[in-house]
């Protein structure tokens, strides 16, 4: 492999890249140590050791570190990972590392996620953001299947926080509040459903 650049990303990293612009970072230090130079070629043996010693063990750290500030889905851990360039090979041993010891659960991480947000968030915003951060569409609708999503108590709530009086509002108000619900995911069915009711001071309808 030859080392077509080296730039700093840091005071005290940097990031190598080798052929066909596969990159690693690695510490000034380290570089020094290697003596790894652009134009110069990277032995293979220097490469394992480098792998072997410093990035496999190093990915490990990072995304134990990750995962003490908030949980987080595999697919945020590799992109997390891979955008401080770690190699592939490192990826997938910490990837593996963190299921062999059950440190990550994408299923378990959906159920917290749904437990937490139930009460914030339509059905359709938590699919949405539960796909994008890695979980398939069929295990999303498995878990919100476990654990429903009540909309209409969100929409009765957004109702007594705006301080709404669906039966006294002009056509032009309930637009607008049901257009506003509609962007934080909740279907025309529901906040049609809801908003035809009779609210009272009570919280019924």
């Amino acid at each position: 492999m030859t080392v077509t650049e080296i730039t700093p990303l840091d005071k005290r990293r940097s990031k190598v890249v080798l052929d066909e612009d596969f990159a690693l970072a690695l510490y000034n230090g380290e570089i020094k140590r290697y003596h790894i130079e652009t134009g110069e070629e990277l032995p293979e043996e220097t490469y394992r050791e480098i792998m072997e010693e410093i990035l496999l063990k190093r990915a490990v750290e990072r995304v134990c570190y990750l995962l003490k500030s908030s949980d987080k889905t595999e697919q945020e851990l590799r992109k997390k990972l891979k955008d401080g360039y770690y190699p592939g090979e490192a990826i997938e041993y910490a990837i593996e590392f963190l299921k062999k010891h059950r440190y990550i659960n994408d299923e378990e991480y959906g159920r917290r996620y749904v437990e937490y947000h139930s009460t914030k968030k339509s059905k359709r915003q938590i699919q949405y953001e539960l796909q994008r951060k890695g979980l398939s569409k069929e295990a999303v609708s498995d878990i919100l299947e476990e654990h429903p999503v009540d909309e209409e108590a969100q929409i009765r709530d957004y109702i007594r926080r705006k301080r709404l009086e669906p039966e006294a509002m002009t056509l032009e108000e309930r637009r607008k509040a049901m257009a506003a619900l509609g962007r934080k995911g909740f279907s025309f069915e529901t906040v049609d459903r809801v908003f035809g009711s009779k609210y009272s001071d009570d919280g019924s309808f």
